[in-house]
């Protein structure tokens, strides 16, 4: 099990808990002296998602976009996050070129819609892939680990991206790639007036086995202080598997999961 959390967490990880639980649980699989240093990174990819989330319309999130962009090329800004964001890139503790890697990859969301297949796998390799590259190598990790970290990462973010399909529809937007709707009589404009709608069940399964793919890219042992980059993946592949079935809520099986992982037990 990892070191159970001081009751005071930092602001950070408190952030993180609070926006993205799964990642909030894996980072605590961290060795204790690059735990926080994950929880940072965590916290910037929250900002950069919120970019076009909060945004009422896509130059918006371009400008928020932008506005990161300036803070990791070296401005320096007072902000719950971009503030330690500065320090660990003056420190040499996070990867300026990863960092900016995830926010090109966000601007994909800024457009009407992803055009096709390859690009929707180059826009999770950049965004969900990238971060798990940026919380490898502050773990240490390999250039070869990192190129399976990618994938795995990836892996992950296709499992959010279908299991957000109605989340998404709420808000007008659809980031399933335009050419697979299209092979299955569907448009982006359908998905978000019926995402639960049974002509889409189709489309998730094919993209579902385009997360397996990414899944199979990443297999193989990590080394232990490196694991916790992986786990994610973990939580992504239990997720394929449920693809087409209600949401549910984290349980104790996907928490037991990541620790098996965690633990050398099972592998991601």
């Amino acid at each position: 099990m990892p070191t159970k959390p001081s009751p005071e967490l930092s602001p950070l990880a408190t952030l993180v808990r609070r926006h993205d639980p799964d990642r909030f649980l894996t980072a605590l699989f961290a060795p204790p002296a690059r735990r926080e240093a994950l929880f940072l990174l965590y916290a910037f990819n929250h900002e950069l998602a919120r970019a076009r989330e909060v945004a009422s319309e896509p130059m918006l999130a371009l400008i928020r976009l932008q506005w990161w962009r300036e803070v990791v090329e070296g401005e320096r800004r007072r902000h719950e996050v971009a503030g330690p964001l500065g320090e660990a890139l003056d420190a040499g503790v996070l990867d300026r070129d990863d960092l900016l890697t995830m926010i090109e990859g966000r601007e994909a969301e800024a457009e009407p819609s992803v055009p096709s297949l390859a690009a929707w796998r180059a826009y999770l390799a950049a965004t969900a892939g990238g971060l798990a590259v940026a919380a490898g190598r502050v773990l240490g990790a390999e250039p070869q680990v990192l190129d399976r970290l990618r994938a795995l990462g990836a892996a992950y973010g296709v499992a959010g991206q279908l299991r957000s399909v109605p989340a998404l529809a709420r808000q007008g937007r659809c980031l399933l790639p335009e050419d697979v709707l299209g092979a299955h009589g569907l448009t982006i404009h359908a998905v978000i007036a019926a995402p639960d709608a049974p002509g889409l069940a189709p489309v998730l399964q094919a993209l579902a086995e385009e997360g397996r793919r990414f899944l199979a890219a990443g297999r193989g042992r990590v080394p232990a202080a490196v694991r916790a980059a992986s786990l994610p993946a973990v939580l992504g592949r239990r997720d394929l598997r449920r693809i087409g079935q209600p949401l549910a809520p984290r349980g104790l099986g996907d928490r037991l999961a990541v620790l098996a992982a965690a633990a050398g037990v099972a592998s991601t």
